[in-house]
């Protein structure tokens, strides 16, 4: 590093001078030939720290956090319709989820599409009713886990979920009173008991 040479006594009077003849934009201390301004620090002012980026250790395994209880989890299909109340005879719906009462009719729309499932259920639902039958069963499958390689996760068993919200809706809302998942000897998970509502 250079070491800075002092002016002579000749350079500091014709530096005097030119700085003499000029005007400051802003108010500060002349500055004299042989000084420098003085860093922000001498002065008491500090510049802006910039924000520290603080990178948290990553972990994986046992060793990371809990965070479940961050998670909305949707209930399961299952606990829909275990939780939605009651409103045929109570006895009845015991009998019923238990296994104890048999269907009157059925229909299988295991493999059908659901542009085939929708009017065959509709189709047999209004012609059980016509027939007087209180308790049917629908048998949808479980439903086959499909490839997956898109964003946008594909449920499994779209039959099974589909046919409970067809039932609700019109035309079978006004028809159907009640919905639970079949019993295991009558297809489990994999089928719907439906109790319709009573002809007058």
């Amino acid at each position: 590093m250079k070491r800075r040479r002092l002016l002579s006594a000749e350079e500091r009077e014709v530096w005097e001078k030119v700085a003499a003849t000029t005007h400051s934009m802003h108010k500060r201390a002349p500055i004299s030939a042989e000084t420098e301004p003085e860093p922000a620090e001498k002065h008491g002012h500090h510049p802006p720290k910039k924000p520290r980026f603080e990178m948290k250790d990553f972990q994986i395994g046992p060793s990371a956090p809990d965070l479940g209880w961050r998670v909305d989890m949707a209930p399961s299909l299952s606990e829909q319709l275990h939780r939605q109340p009651v409103v045929m005879d109570r006895k009845t719906h015991r009998n019923m989820t238990r296994g104890k009462l048999e269907p009157e009719a059925k229909i299988d729309l295991h493999g059908m599409t659901m542009a085939q499932a929708h009017p065959a259920l509709i189709r047999f639902v209004m012609q059980s009713r016509d027939r007087d039958c209180r308790l049917i069963l629908v048998i949808t499958g479980k439903g086959k886990r499909g490839l997956d390689d898109g964003p946008i996760p594909q449920r499994q068993g779209v039959l099974r979920h589909q046919v409970p919200q067809w039932l609700r809706l019109p035309p079978l809302g006004t028809v159907v009173m009640q919905v639970t998942e079949a019993h295991l000897k009558h297809g489990g998970s994999g089928a719907y008991y439906v109790y319709l509502r009573r002809t007058r």
